[in-house]
């Protein structure tokens, strides 16, 4: 029987009252999803440092409680909150203090910490001209860089495939139920946990003349296989085998203590390419030609399609705005303001659920239109708009092509200015939470449907037709992705009434006679079931199922126990 009175008495003595809680509704935003997922928690600790890190596991593995390892919590499938059903209490772990950040031998590698965000790794690198995984996307909500790795998320930079890394210092809890430290960083820190720690934190080695690892610090060999259009097998899709390494995929079943990974030189010029067609084949033609025949990649391919672009306009327009007039520094603590509005005013009747939401949608209509000119009149001709970025020889190669493609293609193209490139990428990026937002301001019994998918390399006819029996279920489909590499998002808003697990069901049933995998990028989280090379991966690195169980609907017992 767990002392969980005696459990959090040590806790708060390590981390101090003010770093703990254990009150139900202060720590609901910690223990319940983005989009959804919720679960107990007996309390939610923020460590300082590592050290303290360090001496939460062992209290926690002593006492034998679920270990729930949280970063930013910015998982769209319920992948970094508790969920009901455990055998044993559960603690939330939150690394978000633990913001130390180190580069390596000038900058060609970083050293990122439980807190690091993606955000400050991409400002640190850009002041020595270098950029890290992804520049967009999950950056903007404060998502953290070793929750990327954890999940092997995806990005749009098609150079770089998903997250990934083979460097790194992290705790385990082994077959024999001993917890330790494994310091896979290639960097000597001494041989005792302690030792390793300090000398870490502490930087007891010259970070500018640290040895070259014999493992990677990235996905090596990617432009392989992106460029393989012929291909029967999806580019990237983060429960992969060969890219199921340690830390690297292991959906919180390890604590990771620090990840070292690879860094790339910033582009000197880029330049964006604004595509519209009403034919997706013209996009796919266009896409096998690119990869085939270009000698130099994109860096980035994102498509919209017409619908998404029309409801992102409508809600996504606050969001657009507040990253474009204040940039994504403030964000994260918006969101915890949000956060703590929604907690507040849930205790007074006259406020409706997501009032800090609703709000913020109704403030958005006092704004003028957002996206520019060009823009709009491309959402007015066509239903489908590919934003082909393009850096350094690349810009007069796609120059040259596309103006002999479109010459007889269906569709046309223009070079964005620097505000059309800004406003395109933002629109695109707040896409994902319309659905969310949707929902929300509507509050009645709607529910909505995320997938993400990988489609194999040599689908031609990506773009999707529905059976009229689950069409007739959907009012609003979005679509949007990283065309590129064919990992697309969809997004199916349902029409009142409708379950959404049961249209769920019959989706991934297409899916799966396509093909495809899913999810690409999002990871499988507490929403789908774990491929077994998954499993294998989260069993040989928790032999005990202490970290994050569940996870894959998985077991959620000691020892991967049945339920």
């Amino acid at each position: 029987m767990v002392n969980t009175d005696q459990t959090v008495s040590e806790l708060t003595a390590i981390v101090g009252q003010h770093h703990i809680i254990t009150d139900a509704a202060k720590s609901l935003r910690f223990r319940k999803g983005y989009r959804s997922g919720q679960g107990d928690a007996l309390a939610v600790v923020f460590p300082g440092n590592l050290m303290e890190m360090w001496h939460v596991l062992e209290v926690l593995h002593k006492h034998d409680i679920i270990i729930i390892m949280q970063a930013s919590n910015t998982s769209l499938t319920e992948g970094s909150v508790p969920t009901p059903g455990y055998d044993r209490p559960a603690v939330v772990v939150s690394g978000r203090r633990i913001q130390d950040l180190q580069l390596l031998n000038h900058g060609e590698q970083a050293l990122a910490f439980p807190g690091t965000t993606l955000f400050t790794l991409e400002n640190t690198l850009a002041k020595i001209d270098r950029e890290p995984h992804s520049v967009i996307g999950s950056s903007t909500l404060g998502a953290s860089v070793i929750g990327g790795i954890n999940n092997n998320s995806g990005g749009a930079l098609i150079q770089r495939g998903p997250a990934y890394t083979e460097l790194a210092l992290y705790a385990m809890i082994d077959e024999n139920n001993e917890l330790k430290l494994v310091n896979h960083l290639e960097i000597d820190l001494g041989e005792t946990p302690e030792e390793m720690i300090t000398n870490l934190q502490e930087r007891r080695f010259d970070v500018d003349a640290v040895p070259k690892p014999q493992h990677h610090g990235s996905i090596p060999d990617h432009e392989k296989v992106v460029r393989d259009v012929d291909s029967e097998k999806p580019v990237r899709y983060n429960a992969n085998p060969k890219q199921l390494y340690e830390v690297s995929g292991s959906s919180g079943h390890v604590a990771a203590f620090a990840v070292r990974l690879d860094t790339f030189p910033k582009d000197e010029r880029s330049k964006v390419f604004y595509i519209g067609t009403n034919d997706p084949g013209v996009l796919e033609t266009m896409r096998r030609d690119i990869m085939k025949t270009f000698k130099n990649l994109p860096v980035s391919g994102e498509y919209m399609h017409k619908e998404a672009y029309r409801m992102a306009k409508k809600y996504g327009k606050d969001s657009l705005i507040v990253i474009d007039k204040l940039g994504t520094a403030l964000l994260p603590r918006m969101f915890a303001l949000k956060a703590w509005g929604e907690r507040f005013l849930s205790h007074i009747p006259f406020f409706k659920p997501y009032f800090p939401d609703r709000m913020l949608q109704a403030l958005g209509h006092l704004f003028p239109n957002q996206l520019p000119p060009r823009l709009e009149e491309y959402y007015e001709k066509y239903d489908h708009y590919l934003q082909l970025k393009m850096a350094g020889d690349g810009i007069e190669e796609a120059r040259a092509y596309l103006e002999k493609y479109f010459a007889t293609a269906s569709g046309e193209y223009f070079e964005a200015d620097a505000n059309e490139e800004k406003k395109a990428s933002l629109h695109r990026y707040v896409t994902a939470g319309v659905a969310i937002r949707y929902q929300e301001i509507k509050q009645d019994s709607i529910d909505i449907l995320p997938l993400d998918i990988a489609f194999a390399s040599n689908e031609f006819d990506w773009f999707e037709h529905l059976p009229k029996e689950i069409e007739d279920k959907i009012d609003f489909k979005l679509y949007y992705g990283h065309f590129l590499d064919h990992v697309m998002h969809q997004d199916y808003i349902l029409k009142p009434g409708v379950d959404a697990h049961e249209v769920k069901q019959a989706m991934l049933k297409i899916l799966d006679q396509r093909h495809a995998i899913y999810p690409a990028e999002h990871n499988v989280g507490h929403m789908y079931l774990a491929a077994p090379s998954l499993v294998a991966h989260y069993k040989k690195n928790d032999p005990t199922n202490s970290f994050n169980p569940g996870i894959g609907q998985q077991s959620l017992h000691k020892y991967w126990g049945e339920f």
